[in-house]
């Protein structure tokens, strides 16, 4: 084993195997393990121009001279090893003289080490195991490898961030992660750990991330090389800006993004649609925008609306606009193969292929096939046909469905794209989806671009995506696990995010007990970055006709508009609608926050607080901005919870007006119509406050 000097860099070379460490912007690093002669040049979301930054590099002799030997003996076999370090602000990568490589901080402090159990050495601690934290095992017959990455554990630690897990706990401090996309679940592999670094696995292969309480270990199943991002920082929101820094950042939000979204599975009609629009001017609501479902189409795949159905979308679209409205349409990546472009799509090798069995992906509806969104022709293909029948009717927001994408089943070994087996590259399936749309957005003269994608990856922040967590139930648990969902995703880099109020499955609209969930999380939702109301309501209607021309028709959900559910249940839904308009100002103020510095809009306590250790533990309350506390209700039949209130400020309750010392937990007054808001002393904002 050398280490050896080249420019800015270090190389630990064995072999042809060889380990880069690079400065890689402020305070961080980049390390880049291959056992190929070349290092593999993929960048995957490392691909923003950073500060360039001259680390300092020294090194140092040290004796590592076995501790037995004495006197003469010592002098025969005295041997010394060399320390090299790199200094990159407040970052300190060390590799001492077997090759280990341990983190600092600029105080001296360890923030983590690689993992190694063996006795290449007996003065320092060793444990005779042979596991190595790099390994690297060769895929027989390819240049690919199983890949396992290993730091160690510290009991202190928490960690945040990792993407949209379907569980309850925001600390991820031992659990175990499925690196893989799925409905509602999304894998961004960022963690912020409460040692005061952050850490990127920039590897879109699927594999686990386990965060344990012996070691930490990162695994892919299929990769070329080991390739991770580190960086230091005082406190979360500097490190969320230099990870953003190295991935992008989110664009600013456009104006109707801040407002109230209406949507729901699914509006079977142009006529439908319109009317409930006009229902809602008619009664003075604000509405920003309304979502026209899927399955508006003549067949997936086709791209464009279905004539009988959707009539006349140019003058739908600018009715709406008259109204100011925004049209969103869904479009599905899945191809029928009776479509009218699943031919040519399929031979110019537009398609995602299989390796074995049935070419079909997902059965649903008709037998179809997902577009290879990494193929660059694909994506321009997918868009140029969306531009043609949506965006040149006056469509300028997409909804982009299935982004994981949905597989039935889930077998990623099955599965072969432009950019290589989905084992090694499947993750980024939905950053290069929303990519295609963006790009052909800008191209076609958008400036403000939003895509509302059902998956996310690192870098999919900065095409604009819009995260919404998936087809969730209708209930309490379900509402519980998307707070830390939505908090997550912000710590892993993805501001713009939001969950169907009220929960996708299960919510009959007769069911008292639902109208209670959709209540409370209604109120929430005026508190998240997006406010949008979807579901698949019950009891459905029935289908018309079964076929249409040989293609199968779907019906729809029951009403989801905000009179749906009852005279008492609207005048508190109605007024949050006009609290989200009172808060758009400060909420305006959070996105460009967001834009110029990567910081989360909706954030723990622990983002804002981060010397108050009691913040670190709060789960169940969060910020909004840096100056609102939010508290959602997220159990039935209940009319007070308790808050913890960090300290190093006075807060005001929102509804009562009664202020509060920082650092102490306080009992909120919660009945049906009120979700516990504080603010902090000195902001200039009002909630419920006339």
């Amino acid at each position: 084993m050398k280490v050896r000097q080249e420019g800015n860099r270090l190389i630990i070379a064995e072999g042809v195997s060889q380990v880069w460490i690079d400065p890689w912007g402020e305070n961080s690093a980049r390390i880049r393990m291959t056992k190929e002669a070349r290092m593999d040049e993929n960048d995957w979301a490392l691909t923003e121009p950073v500060k360039e930054c001259i680390p300092v590099i020294t090194e140092k002799e040290l004796d590592i001279t076995d501790p037995w030997y004495k006197g003469d003996e010592w002098t025969k076999y005295h041997m010394t090893g060399k320390e090299y370090t790199m200094v990159n602000g407040k970052l300190t990568v060390k590799i001492n003289p077997e090759g280990w490589i341990s983190f600092y901080n600029q105080k001296g402090e360890l923030l983590t080490a690689e993992y190694w159990r063996n006795r290449n050495r007996i003065n320092r601690y060793a444990v005779p195991l042979r596991i190595d934290a790099r390994e690297m095992k060769p895929v027989q017959g390819t240049d690919e490898y199983e890949v396992t990455m290993r730091f160690e554990a510290f009991d202190d630690e928490k960690i945040y961030g990792m993407g949209q897990y379907q569980e309850k706990n925001l600390n991820k401090k031992g659990a175990i992660l499925e690196l893989a996309q799925r409905n509602s679940q999304a894998s961004v592999p960022f963690m912020v750990s409460s040692r005061g670094y952050g850490l990127f696995w920039n590897n879109p292969a699927i594999g686990t991330a386990i965060f344990g309480a012996n070691k930490t270990e990162w695994y892919a199943k299929r990769t070329k090389k080991i390739d991770y991002f580190i960086t230091a920082g005082d406190t979360p929101t500097e490190i969320e800006k230099q990870y953003s820094d190295a991935t992008g950042r989110t664009p600013m939000m456009p104006e109707f993004g801040l407002g109230y979204w209406q949507c729901k599975l699914r509006y079977r009609n142009q006529e439908e649609l319109l009317k409930v629009a006009r229902e809602h001017k008619r009664r003075g609501l604000p509405m920003d925008a309304i979502v026209i479902d899927f399955f508006h189409w003549s067949m997936q795949g086709n791209f464009e609306f279905e004539k009988r159905d959707w009539p006349d979308p140019e003058a739908m679209v600018k009715e709406l606009k008259e109204l100011g409205i925004e049209t969103v349409v869904s479009v599905w990546p899945t191809i029928d193969e009776r479509s009218k472009y699943f031919g040519e799509m399929s031979d110019n090798g537009y398609l995602v292929r299989t390796d074995r069995g049935c070419g079909d992906h997902m059965t649903w509806m008709g037998n179809t096939i997902f577009y290879d969104a990494t193929h660059p022709g694909a994506r321009k293909f997918v868009f140029d046909k969306c531009k043609k029948n949506y965006y040149d009717k006056g469509i300028r927001i997409f909804w982009l469905d299935e982004a994981e994408p949905e597989y039935g089943p889930y077998d990623f070994d099955n599965y072969r794209y432009y950019a290589g087996p989905a084992l090694q590259c499947s993750n980024i399936y939905p950053v290069m989806y929303a990519k295609g749309f963006y790009d052909g957005l800008k191209e076609a003269g958008e400036k403000e671009i939003m895509s509302l994608v059902r998956c996310a990856w690192a870098g999919s922040q900065k095409y604009g995506v819009l995260t919404w967590s998936g087809d969730i139930h209708s209930s309490f648990r379900a509402m519980r696990e998307q707070l830390q969902a939505g908090l997550n995703m912000g710590m892993a880099g993805i501001p713009w995010w939001t969950s169907d109020i009220g929960g996708f499955i299960g919510g009959d609209i007769t069911d008292p007990a639902f109208k209670e969930l959709l209540v409370r999380w209604f109120a929430w939702g005026a508190f998240c970055p997006v406010f949008r109301m979807h579901g698949e309501r019950s009891p459905w209607y029935e289908r018309e006709e079964e076929f249409i021309d040989g293609v199968r028709q779907l019906t729809s959900g029951q009403d989801n508009e905000v009179w749906s559910f009852g005279e008492d249940n609207y005048e508190i839904l109605k007024k949050y609608l006009f609290l989200r308009e009172k808060l758009r100002p400060y909420i305006r103020e959070c996105m460009r926050r967001a834009s110029e510095t990567g910081e989360p809009v909706m954030r723990p306590l622990f983002f804002d607080f981060p010397e108050d250790q009691k913040a670190w533990e709060t789960e169940d309350a969060y910020m909004f901005g840096k100056d609102l506390l939010v508290a959602p209700v997220m159990e039935a039949g209940i009319s007070e919870r308790a808050v913890y209130l960090p300290a190093g400020t006075r807060w005001k309750e929102s509804a009562t007006g009664r202020i509060y010392e920082g650092g102490e937990t306080v009992s909120a007054s919660a009945p049906i119509d009120i979700i516990p808001v504080f603010i902090r002393e000195g902001a200039d904002i009002s909630v419920y406050e006339n």
